[in-house]
């Protein structure tokens, strides 16, 4: 079994992929870029950790979209179309008991929809919401259309304030995933956002050392040129991808830059983390149908008034 531990080592602040290597931030400001050292996953989607972006499985490209981090305490919802209220979610896989409640919530997809959308149109920025502030480690995925194609995925292995933290990865994910161009105004209405809070840290004693479907996966190695690199997937990368542990494992070294074959002594030498995620999605029709008190005469262009924030 693996050395369990709440929380990543503390690290530089980097910008990461789902699915990737470990990028520099892009600012001052605290904004992450997924590149040079981004880690990223295929699409399944701070303090002082990593961030990382997800990538698509067929080109390469890796997501993090189920990363999950602490204790929850509020149950996950999903958006009625209909009504725009809130129902109960049922646990994504991965979560670690069914009797506690998760601290990820449909409200902080919301949220990110409605920093995305005044960004876009250039209103003011939405009020600080309601739900918890406490720090997590944190991936925001943009995913659209039908077949819910990736579209942008960025996060941080390190702990931020998940108001501050989703409202900077809103946008880093949205507008500086080089991997795609910035999403536009015209294609809000076929986005879904994913939301992901990692969690269950853990040191494990091989590569093998994790489960398909139940854990992500974080690798640290040394490349040909004796670089050190890294490179992550959420827990439902490998699920998606009908991948089994070598065959995941592998491509998150090809992800992660390693160009030089992989043999079976080489897999050895790397240092794998794995974690857990709690993760909830919803799409633009669902954001809509929560906000439309806040939206004027049924038009996309009105601002939201904010009023379900404090």
């Amino acid at each position: 079994m693996g050395k369990r531990r709440c929380v990543p080592p503390l690290e530089p602040k980097l910008a990461a992929g789902c699915c990737g290597v470990k990028k520099p931030k892009l600012s001052g400001s605290g904004t992450h870029s997924h590149g040079n050292q981004t880690t990223t996953a295929p699409s399944s989607s701070s303090g002082p950790l990593q961030n990382h972006q997800h990538t698509d499985g067929n080109n390469g490209r890796e997501n993090v979209s189920d990363l999950t981090l602490g204790p929850g305490n509020s149950p996950i919802t999903r958006m009625n179309p209909t009504s725009g209220a809130l129902s109960p979610l049922t646990r994504p896989n991965g979560t670690a008991n069914s009797t506690k409640n998760l601290v990820v919530t449909a409200e902080m997809c919301c949220y990110c929809f409605d920093v995305l959308y005044c960004h876009l149109y250039g209103f003011p920025q939405p009020r600080l919401p309601r739900f918890t502030n406490d720090p997590y480690p944190l991936f925001v995925t943009w995913k659209t259309g039908r077949d819910k194609r990736l579209r942008g995925c960025i996060g941080t292995f390190s702990a931020m304030n998940l108001h501050s933290g989703l409202r900077e990865y809103t946008l880093t994910s949205a507008l500086k995933d080089s991997r795609f161009p910035p999403l536009t105004r015209e294609e809000l209405p076929k986005l879904f956002c994913s939301v992901s809070l990692l969690t269950n840290f853990e040191d494990a004693s091989d590569y093998l050392d994790w489960e398909v479907g139940i854990h992500g996966i974080r690798i640290e190695f040394i490349n040909e040129k004796g670089v050190k690199r890294t490179a992550t997937y959420l827990p439902e990368v490998a699920k998606e991808q009908d991948w089994d542990q070598i065959q995941t494992i592998d491509s998150l070294l090809r992800k992660g830059g390693f160009k030089a074959p992989i043999t079976n002594d080489f897999r050895k030498t790397i240092k794998l983390t794995r974690y857990r995620s709690e993760k909830v999605t919803i799409s633009y029709a669902e954001y809509m149908a929560s906000r439309q008190h806040c939206f004027q005469n049924g038009t996309l262009h009105a601002p939201p008034l904010y009023n379900h924030y404090s």
